[in-house]
Order: C-alpha cells, then structure tokens, then sequence
C-alpha cells in the first residue's frame, strides 16, 4: 500500500504496522499522516472490517515527531502561520479520523511510544503493551507542547493529575507503570503482543457489527456530552439495534441455545 504502514487483513481484522524502524516509526516529516488517513478511509469503506489494530515495527512503537522536521520548523525559513497550517491539514487531522473511525482499534504498544507516539496510542479504544513500552507526553524536553490532541486525550485517559505530571515534566514510565494509571488494560511478554491483541479483536469481531460500531460511538459521544443527550442518542441507536437482522439472529440463537451467525 506505501512505504510507512503496512496494510494487513485477515478475515474481519486489519492490522496497521508503522515500518520505518530504523527513524523508530515517526509520524511527522514523512508519509506517515496521509497514509494513516488513506488506511481509515479503505477502512471505513470496507464493511468486512470489524477491528483494527496499530503497532510498529521494530524496537519502537513510534517516536513521534521527526526531530529534523523540527529543526526545519525553528530555523525561521516557516512562518508561525505556516506552521499552524502544517499542523492542522498535517497530524492534527489524524486525532479526528481515529476519534470518527467507527471500527474498535486496539494499539499493541511494542516498544516506546513518545510524544506523538503516546498520543496516538491514546487515540486508539483500547491500549495493550509489551513489558517493553514506554510512555512519554515529552514535548516540553523539545520546548513545544502537545500539537495533536494529546492535552484533550491523555486527561480522559489516566485523570488531569498524572496526565499533567506527564505532560510538565516530559518524564517516561514504563509499562508497569502505565497499566497501573489505567493507560493500558494489558501487559504481556513481547513475544505474546501480537497473539493476544489478535485475540481481542477476535472476540470483537465476532460479535455483531453494528453494534460494536454504535457502542463505540455512544464511548466517544459520552467523552464530551451530557448524560440527557447521550441517553436520547442511545434510545435512537437502540431503536436502530432491536430492528437489525443480527439482533434477531442473537436472540433466536440465545433462545436455541446454539452459537449464532451475525452477517453485519
């Protein structure tokens, strides 16, 4: 598909790999954004897909921004305002296609994820690592601040507290660590990363897919809205729900107590 991310499907799961392990998988001053968003769009399109997993290649998950386009940004050649523009049509439309992407996604953290790379993992639903990961919000050791949305995830992930201790003094901790803040749900030995991810995107997958797509919106819906307004949201996808085939299906095949079939 590119030079960046490696596309992979196998059956209803998609598997993202950032492959440039030799720069540690950074998500600025290459092709790493436009092909994130072309993965999303394939994947929005694809109604075969019922989760999607992201890791990286090599020893890293991703070491964020690429320290050379950095030095292009701070040499004076761009101005403020096209800076500002290169973030907003650059990394910052990543936050928004993951946050809008209705298939579940699972980061499988395989090494350090710093800066962007911590965010990005914090863009995907749920959060595995191996007892190789570290995490670091470390913008401010560069003299800049979180660009793509970390300073909106990260407190909703692991509370205003630590994601502040994180985000101030630009410190790493280790995967231990992080499954003890609740920014991960799992910690696994390397070499079971991959195999335990597949597993859970499998018990994803094989439940029905509409729900699992509204069930993911309703999460993100109530990360920024009221319980009154969530709860007239979940009456409308309810009403959508009880009227799908697959709802059928899991009630008749509850009621013959066999194993049933959803077709999505």
């Amino acid at each position: 598909m590119s030079n960046f991310l490696s596309y992979e499907q196998d059956g209803h799961v998609v598997t993202l790999t950032m492959s440039e392990p030799e720069r540690r998988n950074p998500l600025t001053g290459n092709t790493a954004v436009p092909e994130f968003l072309a993965a999303i769009e394939r994947i929005e399109s694809d109604t075969s897909v019922r989760a999607v997993i992201i890791t990286g290649s090599g020893t890293a998950f991703s070491s964020g921004g690429n320290i050379h386009e950095m030095k292009r940004q701070a040499s004076g050649t761009a101005s403020a305002m096209d800076v500002r523009r290169d973030y907003r049509h650059g990394i910052q439309r990543l936050p928004l296609a993951l946050f809008n992407l209705e298939v579940p996604v699972i980061a499988a953290v395989n090494g350090p994820a710093l800066g962007a790379g911590l965010d990005l993992t914090c863009m995907c639903d749920i959060r595995i690592a191996s007892r190789a990961a570290q995490f670091a919000e470390s913008f401010v050791k560069l003299g800049i601040i979180p660009g793509d949305g970390g300073a909106w995830l990260l407190p909703r992930i692991i509370g205003m507290s630590r994601a502040a201790e994180l985000t101030f003094t630009g410190k790493a901790i280790d995967a231990q660590t992080a499954l003890e803040w609740n920014l991960v749900s799992q910690v696994v030995e390397p070499e079971a990363l991959l195999p335990t991810a597949r597993e859970i995107a499998a018990a994803i997958a094989a439940n029905p897919p509409h729900a699992v797509r509204l069930a993911k919106r309703l999460l993100r819906e109530g990360m920024h809205t009221s319980l009154g307004t969530l709860l007239e949201l979940s009456a409308v996808y309810q009403a959508v729900s009880h009227q799908a085939a697959d709802h059928k299906e899991a009630v008749e095949a509850f009621l013959d107590k066999r194993k049933p079939v959803f077709k999505g």
